[in-house]
């Protein structure tokens, strides 16, 4: 009997199959009502397509693509003004603009496919290729050639097997994604406390001190909605003195989410008499609690260690809930390391549509990726 495989790709989550979400199961970021959140609040600069891979008329995988174009972004980032950074921005809108991820852009993690048991992965994978191609096609007939297609976060085996099938890919590993594992013995913030060294139980207990006076508030929709204009500013500010940046989200964007996800998004305001100074966002994901964005205002987090606080409220909640880890994501790496996150080394491939900058590739991509020298810390006894 002869087995049919085949790829549907969609651009709009009303159209997707109906057992898409069976597919979703363990990560709610392929989910649906994830996908709809992308849809409605995508940054300005991104297109979303969902690509199914059946085998006959089963659906057997699921995929998500995100195509960037940055010559709509305001700014890459104002953190560093150089002429290095000028002559990558002007690099990056010349040879790099188009870039097309299999994967999600705005998360860390292997978000971008989910396959069923009834399909071998290598098949899966190489379906998948076919369904990239095929949708990279359909924007060069609309006058969007793409420049660079990239696939990422994954561990070094995966990486392996996604490499014997995108075959002209360079593989790269870029900054780690920091995750915090919860000890199963701890069912408290306490515990976490007496698990630290003196030096960091000490670090923990100044920064509490800065905080004295800001009132932490779960936010609901209503609230978001209140505050969406403040909300946009410190989410901007930070964003804006970020080294390098791909994407800005829209306004609307934690509105949406908690909209969509309702208690799976849990969303936290910082208020100094009745002002918002600052926030931070959380989504559940199965057993584990991934951070999301945040904003504050840069003058009261030096001064009342906001973002120190933040963490340890992140951790204080994922263990008072019963999380297994944290995902604590690629930025901010050593202070993340000082309350005990480890990195988790992650790997991608990318590919330029150009032979011959594809034959270089390593060195464009070394000098596009902005380096980031830390120190991991050890906080535990």
């Amino acid at each position: 009997m002869n087995i049919s495989y085949s790829f549907q790709i969609y651009n709009n989550t009303t159209s997707l199959p109906a057992t898409w979400d069976t597919l979703a199961i363990d990560n709610i970021f392929l989910s649906r009502e994830y996908l709809e959140v992308l849809e409605k609040s995508a940054p300005t600069n991104m297109i979303c397509h969902y690509i199914g891979l059946f085998k006959d008329s089963d659906l057997v995988g699921i995929v998500l693509t995100q195509f960037l174009d940055s010559n709509k972004l305001e700014s890459f980032g104002e953190r560093d003004q150089c002429l290095k950074t000028s002559v990558r921005n002007f690099t990056f809108k010349k040879f790099a603009s188009h870039v097309l991820f299999v994967g999600n852009n705005m998360l860390t993690g292997q978000n971008a496919f989910s396959f069923s048991d009834k399909i071998i992965k290598t098949k899966a994978i190489k379906l998948m290729h076919k369904g990239v191609n095929a949708l990279k096609k359909d924007f060069k007939s609309k006058g969007k050639k793409i420049h660079i297609t990239t696939i990422k976060d994954f561990s070094a085996t995966e990486i392996d097997l996604l490499s014997t099938e995108f075959k002209k890919g360079y593989t790269f590993s870029i900054q780690p994604n920091m995750v915090f594992k919860i000890d199963e013995n701890w069912k408290s913030e306490e515990d976490y406390i007496n698990a630290l060294s003196k030096k960091y139980r000490d670090q923990y207990k100044r920064t509490r001190k800065k905080a004295i006076g800001i009132e932490k508030r779960k936010m609901k929709l209503s609230d978001i909605i209140a505050f969406e204009d403040t909300i946009y500013e410190l989410y901007h500010h930070v964003a804006q003195n970020a080294p390098f940046n791909t994407f800005f989200l829209a306004k609307n964007h934690f509105r949406v989410f908690k909209e969509k996800l309702q208690g799976n998004f849990l969303f936290y305001g910082y208020f100094i008499d009745e002002k918002l100074i600052g926030f931070n966002t959380l989504i559940k994901n199965g057993t584990s609690m991934d951070t999301y964005f945040l904003g504050y205002d840069e003058s009261i987090q030096r001064e009342r260690m906001l973002y120190l606080n933040m963490l340890y409220d992140m951790i204080a909640h994922s263990i008072n809930k019963g999380f297994s880890e944290i995902i604590f994501a690629r930025t901010a790496l050593e202070i993340k390391s000082s309350v005990g996150a480890k990195p988790i080394k992650m790997y991608g491939l990318i590919t330029h549509s150009n032979a011959l900058i594809n034959h270089n590739i390593a060195k464009l991509f070394n000098y596009l990726e902005p380096k980031s020298d830390w120190q991991e810390r050890n906080p535990f006894k």
